[in-house]
């Protein structure tokens, strides 16, 4: 019998953003499926490696908003912002907030030839180029908008090397300590200018030597490169004064590596004297090749409901995009354009989102993640079982005798159930009182 003991006298914190997303589910350029966003509560898109390979040459990425990199970027004319409008417009009317990545998208064929990965040849005029991309968005430069864009995030894995398979990199083929440069430059630069918006990277590729097995970092050197670049960044910056509001960084491990890794990051970023910087996971997508099966959609609550207890302010899982058969497309079927399982444990989430606290909970069961919240009338709880075996449920502390019960797997898409006696294994269950 597995206990959970609730007490919804006792508030904890307020529920953070745990189900925000990657790229919105563009169709082409089409927008028709944002809807999708509204009604799941997706509180943020993190606009990267939209719209398709190289961006799709036209959205978000600097070299498809600013096309020239000679051209006068004090200029209105000088900059491309058409398809970049119409998506962050969409964005907007959904109720979704974008989340700006200032870079480029993913090269995955960089070994044949690469075209954005070199550094910025002149890391001023990019600044400068990043300062007037914001400028268009929320303060109306060059007949643009006065959007609600808080984070803008300076590139996205610039440690992303992985000599043991693709022998160049796939975003940024300079060095290291380039990176760190362009980061401070650019960083300085925007902080002065908005000094009220928020400015962070550089989308770590994560900490995987933490929790690999000995064999796997023998055949993945890159796991060290990444932690290397980790604290090289952080010695840079601090040595040079750059700003920083918030870290970002990825993980497609498991939901227990990855909590792991949460720890870790808190750890090290207060040893560093960084303590309570704001971070983010905004790429992470456990056991993404199990995507649409009940598996995948316990992993994905578990992750939201675990992470609620540690650092990250912001989840942003990889990736909302229709498409093709990807493994990081993990919300929606690309032949019927329906949503999949993982969808429905998002929308589980934004219930207890949308009720806004926290509450004290306790639970005696290893593999069982569950978080419940109260908005001081109405209250839900979510749990999510990754134990390997179904597990009678004991409920202490609260009246069910009205509640509704929800659940998730592969065959219930958050569907009616008559109670919460028990939870099958790999399946995810929603209680409303």
């Amino acid at each position: 019998m597995s206990t959970i003991q609730i007490h919804l006298d006792r508030s904890v914190k307020p529920i953070k953003a745990m189900h925000a997303g990657g790229q919105p589910p563009l169709l082409g350029a089409k927008t028709t499926h944002f809807h999708y966003m509204t009604e799941a509560g997706i509180p943020f898109s993190r606009l990267h490696d939209v719209g398709g390979a190289y961006g799709a040459g036209r959205f978000v990425d600097i070299p498809n908003v600013f096309r020239h990199f000679d051209a006068d970027e004090n200029d209105p004319a000088s900059y491309d912002f058409t398809f970049t409008d119409h998506l962050i417009t969409a964005l907007v009317e959904a109720g979704v907030e974008p989340y700006y990545r200032l870079g480029i998208t993913i090269e995955n064929y960089a070994y044949i030839k690469s075209y954005f990965t070199d550094p910025p040849k002149d890391f001023a005029k990019w600044a400068r180029i990043c300062e007037h991309v914001i400028a268009h968005y929320t303060e109306g430069w060059a007949n643009g908008f006065r959007y609600k864009i808080r984070y803008w995030e300076i590139w996205n894995e610039p440690d992303n090397y992985r000599p043991e398979s693709v022998p160049v990199s796939e975003m940024w083929s300079g060095t290291k300590e380039q990176f760190y440069e362009l980061y401070t430059v650019t960083a300085k630069h925007l902080k002065a200018r908005f000094p009220h918006l928020k400015i962070g990277g550089y989308g770590s590729c994560g900490f995987w030597e933490l929790t690999e097995s000995p064999e796997r970092r023998a055949k993945h050197p890159s796991y060290k490169y990444f932690m290397d670049f980790f604290y090289g960044f952080f010695d840079y910056i601090k040595t040079h004064g750059a700003p920083i509001d918030f870290f970002s960084w990825h993980s497609y491990s498991n939901t227990k590596n990855t909590l792991i890794q949460a720890d870790f990051l808190e750890k090290e970023l207060a040893r560093l004297g960084y303590a309570g910087l704001e971070n983010h996971l905004n790429e992470w997508n456990p056991y993404a090749p199990e995507f649409g099966t009940a598996h995948h959609s316990a992993e994905v609550a578990a992750m939201m409901i675990g992470m609620q207890d540690k650092c990250p302010s912001i989840l942003c899982i990889y990736d909302m995009k229709f498409g093709g058969a990807s493994i990081y497309a993990p919300l929606f079927d690309f032949r019927t354009q329906k949503p999949l399982c993982s969808y429905y444990s998002m929308v589980a989430f934004n219930h207890l989102y949308r009720l806004g606290t926290q509450v004290e909970l306790k639970c005696d069961t290893e593999g069982l993640y569950a978080l419940a919240a109260t908005n001081g009338k109405k209250h839900a709880l979510l749990i999510s079982n990754l134990t390997g075996s179904k597990q009678p449920l004991a409920l202490e502390g609260v009246d069910l005798s009205d509640a509704r019960f929800y659940v998730i797997d592969e065959g219930h898409l958050l569907s009616w159930a008559p109670n919460a006696n028990e939870i099958e294994n790999n399946a995810v269950i929603l209680i409303e009182f």
